[in-house]
């Protein structure tokens, strides 16, 4: 075996951005001196090449089944060339791309970013039935073409569906930009700060109603956002709608320009009011975080998991999302309480510090690739 284990991370769908994926696994795995490629589309603006990482593109496809078809055997050419100890898929319509992959002198990765099943449910333009049966379909195929792969969850409770699987949970990268940021020597601003996709499910005609429920609050939204979504909300705030600010309205928002609004205005709160819905009631948010690096208030619904979170690191306000008076509320009381906003956003900023973040993810990924790449030598 060569002195440097080779890693090839694989994905036709996400971003070549995505935090989770590159700014994470792959600059880890790199800084931590394995030979890490990293098969995407193409990157734009492009990926730093002193980063340690090798991008390697592939052709972007507008028509998902495209992309599924072509995308995936273009993926699966490129992987095998590189003849990886590890190869880390990231996408369910990789599974068979990456069982081709698998061989004796290899372990091959299944990353598992969302709750697939759930997600499929959620798909509303296609019948109820044929949602059903789809996500059946997959739970059978999946358990099926990944029983003899190596399989990573970025989430807890994923480990129900997964037992077998290790947990490298999406906890935040540590970030300096916000080390230096005293919320006390300004005023908060009547701000709030919605950071991510902007879609229905993770509440965006709740956020939209906002402005009307308290004129003069602002929400402004930075991620991925469909036009024909933010018109409608811009309609449901009405007069206010003024009130409303978008930054990405068809088309993704880096990282950095994200890490950029965090630190630009002092907020008065970052929410989190999606409506419930079995894809999002067990997750704890990666926005949870990000807002709570940053040292933002949390308002968010009160799901058990999520109010339990907020309840244990004291670091939010959980209420009903169907609710007006309880959001009225709980923005109020943050408004008119200056100083127990500051508190509970340094609550959940010593939470990340000490206890939520990369780094010690970081520390259990090395520590399983290593492993797996002893159980590569032992095979032998």
């Amino acid at each position: 075996m060569k002195d440097q284990a080779k890693v090839v991370h694989i994905t036709t769908v996400h971003n070549p951005h995505d935090p989770r994926i590159y700014y994470k696994q792959c600059l880890s795995l790199a800084k931590a001196g394995f030979d890490t490629y990293f098969i995407a589309q193409e990157a734009s603006p492009a990926l730093k090449e002193t980063d340690g990482v090798t991008h390697i593109k592939v052709k972007t496809y507008s028509n998902r089944f495209r992309r599924m078809l072509f995308g995936s055997w273009d993926a699966y050419r490129k992987a095998k060339r590189l003849k990886a100890d590890i190869y880390v898929f990231h996408d369910p319509e990789l599974m068979f791309v990456a069982s081709l992959l698998k061989n004796k002198h290899n372990r091959v990765v299944y990353d598992v970013h969302e709750d697939y099943v759930t997600s499929m449910l959620q798909k509303e333009y296609l019948p109820k039935p044929i949602r059903l049966l789809f996500s059946k379909l997959y739970r059978f195929i999946e358990k099926i073409v990944t029983r003899k792969m190596d399989i990573s969850l970025a989430e807890k409770y994923y480990q129900a569906f997964y037992p077998q699987g290790k947990t490298i949970l999406n906890y935040p990268l540590l970030n300096d930009r916000f080390t230096d940021i005293d919320r006390t020597t300004k005023p908060l601003v009547d701000k709030l700060l919605y950071t991510g996709n902007v879609t229905e499910e993770r509440g965006a005609l709740i956020h939209a109603k906002i402005p009307k429920l308290l004129p003069g609050m602002t929400v402004q939204f930075v991620g991925k956002c469909d036009g024909a979504l933010a018109r409608r909300m811009q309609s449901i705030a009405g007069e206010e709608k003024e009130h409303l600010h978008f930054e990405g309205i068809d088309q993704f928002v880096l990282k950095e320009r994200i890490e950029d609004y965090y630190i630009e205005e002092n907020w008065l709160a970052g929410i989190a009011l999606f409506p419930p819905t079995d894809h999002y009631m067990k997750k704890e948010l990666t926005k949870f975080f990000e807002y709570m690096n940053a040292g933002l208030p949390i308002i968010c619904s009160n799901f058990p998991t999520w109010k339990a979170f907020v309840d244990k690191y004291r670091c939010g306000i959980a209420v009903d999302p169907f609710d007006d008076d309880a959001i009225k509320e709980a923005i109020t009381r943050l408004r008119q309480n200056p100083e127990y906003a500051r508190e509970l956003g340094e609550n959940g900023r010593q939470a990340v510090l000490q206890e939520l973040n990369w780094k010690r993810e970081e520390s259990k990924l090395i520590l399983w690739y290593n492993e797996l790449i002893q159980k590569i030598k032992e095979d032998k």
